[in-house]
């Protein structure tokens, strides 16, 4: 192969980059999502949501977490408290929010406020607010009232989700870890709860450093009516189970227990507090959100506890494995372009495919195999641009800049 072959794969490469800027940055090209309804259906999908939904099976429980159902009154919460913190919970979160004391029931407040006095290791749920988009922070903490902090560490609930409104659908796949407000620092509910019961593994989260965290979502709550579906990751307990004790000691004893809204009953299919997760079993096209907020945030303490986090390629591996990737298919394509020109389109079509379709597959199984995600986003978009652009670098932006083109214009507009 000549210096030229080597030249045009260089150059070829470069316009690719430049096709993809372009396509990214001129807003005259975003104007064709309109015509897209495929792509609107399936604007929340990510590639390894098949893994967790298909792929991934571990049929393991994880025993030292239970999911508890939170009744509406105050008075009933005070009494399903009192009846697990007899049977010594390690760690017990709340989430849910008492904002002020009730002037209709205030026996049920002190009641309320004695349950949670007599917890060993409590965390409240609080609520980060007022986002100020110049500075890329929160300026204000919600919580509830001080009567019921007394005992209580804090951790606040917000996730990552794609929804405007608190009304909205959501989906989640991560979470903000900590925060500074006003000089404070304030970490998460999830791993607030996973650092009262294993310090360790919650240090190296928030060593990491990391300002959203990807949920390694272990699993959901037994849903009766679709058994099929979701595998029992978190043993549940509704508020009649609690009432009545229709649990051994040894599902609540030194392991955490997390309070939180899961519907009136187990089943109800109710919309409040719940979120579409890579678990949904219909990956794209979702109609019904699958987990509650509280086994969210299970899910993220299990995830700690257990110091399994999502690892991922960084920007700069992103683009240097995306830049070589480019390359090869550029040095291949120029190949038959140069030797095989009558093959061209159908056998560069053929590789494109062939690669989009091992690049999807090794994606899915790696992450499903050792939680790491492969960011295969620009390597897939150079992979389908490489063909046609190709084409347009040889047929058109080589012959506008050659030598014999130069001479042309030199001719036709009588330049020296």
């Amino acid at each position: 192969m000549n210096r030229q072959f080597w030249y045009d794969t260089v150059f070829g490469t470069l316009f690719i980059f430049f096709l993809i800027f372009l396509f990214a940055n001129l807003t005259f090209f975003k104007i064709f999502d309109v015509f897209d309804p495929i792509g609107e259906a399936l604007s929340d999908l990510e590639l390894t949501d098949y893994a967790f939904s298909n792929i991934r099976e571990d049929p393991r429980a994880d025993t030292n977490i239970v999911v508890v159902n939170l009744p509406f009154s105050r008075r009933d919460i005070a009494m399903v408290l009192s009846i697990i913190n007899q049977y010594e919970p390690a760690v017990v979160g709340i989430d849910a929010f008492f904002p002020e004391p009730k002037e209709e029931d205030p026996i049920g407040d002190v009641m309320l406020q004695n349950a949670l006095k007599e917890m060993k290791n409590l965390v409240m749920v609080s609520r980060l607010e007022n986002f100020n988009e110049d500075t890329g922070e929160y300026d204000t903490v919600f919580n509830s009232h001080p009567m019921f902090l007394e005992n209580a560490h804090t951790g606040f609930a917000n996730l990552a989700t794609d929804a405007e409104f608190q009304d909205d659908l959501k989906s989640v796949r991560e979470f903000p870890t900590h925060r500074s407000i006003h000089g404070i620092d304030h970490v998460a509910f999830g791993i607030k709860v996973a650092e009262l019961f294993n310090p360790e593994t919650s240090k190296r989260y928030l060593e990491r450093d990391n300002e959203y965290e990807k949920i390694n979502f272990r699993g959901n709550v037994l849903d009766p009516f679709n058994k099929a579906e979701f595998k029992n990751q978190f043993f549940a307990l509704d508020v009649e189970d609690v009432l009545n004790e229709n649990f051994t000691p040894d599902i609540v004893k030194d392991k955490i227990v997390i309070f939180g809204f899961m519907g009136e009953f187990f089943g109800d299919p109710s919309w409040d507090d719940k979120f579409f997760t890579p678990l949904n079993p219909k990956v794209g096209g979702r109609a019904n959100p699958d987990m509650f907020g509280v086994v969210v945030h299970a899910n993220i303490a299990s995830m700690i506890i257990y110091d399994i986090p999502i690892g991922s390629m960084s920007n700069i591996q992103t683009l240097i494995f995306s830049i070589l990737v480019c390359y090869i298919n550029v040095m291949v394509f120029s190949w038959i372009y140069r030797r095989l020109p009558r093959w061209y389109d159908g056998l560069t079509k053929l590789i494109q495919l062939t690669e989009v379709m091992i690049f999807m597959l090794v994606a899915v199984y790696v992450f499903a195999a050792f939680s790491y995600k492969l960011e295969l986003t620009l390597p897939l978009v150079c992979v389908l641009l490489a063909s046609d652009s190709l084409e347009i670098y040889n047929g058109v932006v080589k012959n506008l800049f050659s030598k014999d083109r130069q001479e042309l214009f030199k001719l036709q507009y009588g330049r020296d």
